[in-house]
C-alpha cells in the first residue's frame, strides 16, 4: 500500500460511539485491516477482513465489494494502519470514511472486556 497523503482531513469516530452505532442497527461499513493472525485472537462481528500484507490481493476489488459512498469504518490494533487505510479510501473516491480511535485493543478495554487483548 503506498502511504500517499490524502489532503483531506481524516475522520474518527470512537470505540464508545460505534458500540451505540452498531447496538443502534446502524448501516456501516466495517473494514478491518489487521492479519489473520491477530483477528485469530480477537475480531468484532460484521467487520470485513482485508489485511494489510494481502493490498496487492484486494486492492483491485474495493471499489466494487465496497460501496464508496457508504459510512465506512476502519479498524485496526491501536489505530495507525487503519489511519493509513482511510487515506488510501478517500484516495480512491471513498467519501464517508472514519477511523476507530484505539482500535481493538480500546474497544477491548472501554467497550467490551470479554473482547482478548494482545
Amino acid at each position: 500500500m503506498t502511504a500517499q497523503a490524502s489532503n483531506l482531513p481524516l475522520a474518527h469516530i470512537s470505540v464508545e460511539e460505534l458500540a451505540e452505532r452498531l447496538a443502534a442497527g446502524d448501516r456501516l461499513q466495517l473494514i478491518d485491516v489487521r492479519e489473520p493472525e491477530e483477528l485469530a485472537i480477537a475480531s468484532l462481528d460484521s467487520f470485513h477482513s482485508l489485511p494489510l500484507s494481502q493490498f496487492a490481493q484486494w486492492s483491485g476489488q474495493v471499489q466494487t465489494q465496497f460501496d464508496p459512498h457508504a459510512e465506512t469504518v476502519v479498524m485496526c490494533h491501536h489505530g495507525v494502519r487503519s489511519a493509513q487505510m482511510c487515506h488510501w479510501l478517500l484516495n480512491q473516491g471513498f467519501t464517508h470514511v472514519k477511523n476507530l480511535t484505539g482500535g481493538i485493543d480500546a474497544y477491548s478495554t472501554a467497550v467490551d472486556p470479554a473482547v482478548p487483548r494482545y
